[in-house]
């Protein structure tokens, strides 16, 4: 779990965004093993999404999606990325349209980076859970994917059981 916020990096406002989106993780049987926030700025960005993706398999990001001069976050996630998922998120913006127009100013992406999912949300506690809620169910699988698992038949529906994502929580 990344928070990329300037203020709660220097500790000028608190993160709401962070512990919404891990307790809706935890609901959904996820373990969030790491917590840190880094200020708006591509290489400290960059370099904790590579550094998270060595050691879990869901890097889950929250801020910094936007279009203000020091929302990078997508820049720096392209950066790490192997490949990018866009089909998550179009289904995220999709949904955030559902309850806002504004959903659509969103810039997240979501990509691989090595073995790990890599997710970006919107800051605001109500986009990044929305955004979340709208890509969770299909969490399950591409990690089952990305670690190798592609024995699935045709026309068999996706096992609803959740992984335990290895999401490390450390204090920044």
């Amino acid at each position: 779990m990344l928070t990329v916020s300037d203020s709660c990096f220097r500790g000028e406002r608190t993160d709401a965004s962070g512990p919404a989106v891990a307790e809706l993780l935890a609901a959904d049987g996820f373990r969030v093993q790491v917590r840190r926030t880094v200020p708006d700025e591509v290489i400290p960005i960059a370099e904790t999404i590579r550094s998270l993706a060595k050691e879990v398999r869901l890097v889950v990001t929250t801020g910094g999606t936007g279009i203000a001069a020091r929302d990078v976050t997508p820049e720096a996630t392209r950066s790490v990325c192997d490949r990018l998922l866009d089909g998550l998120a179009e289904r995220m913006r999709a949904a955030g349209l559902q309850q806002t127009p504004f959903a659509a100013l969103s810039r997240a992406v979501c990509g691989t980076c090595g073995l790990a999912l890599v997710v970006n949300l919107p800051g605001s506690p109500a986009g990044a859970v929305c955004s979340l809620q709208a890509v969770l169910p299909l969490l399950p699988h591409a990690m089952a994917v990305l670690a190798g698992d592609t024995e699935h038949s045709p026309g068999q529906p996706v096992s609803p059981i959740l992984p335990t994502a290895t999401i490390k929580r450390e204090d920044s």
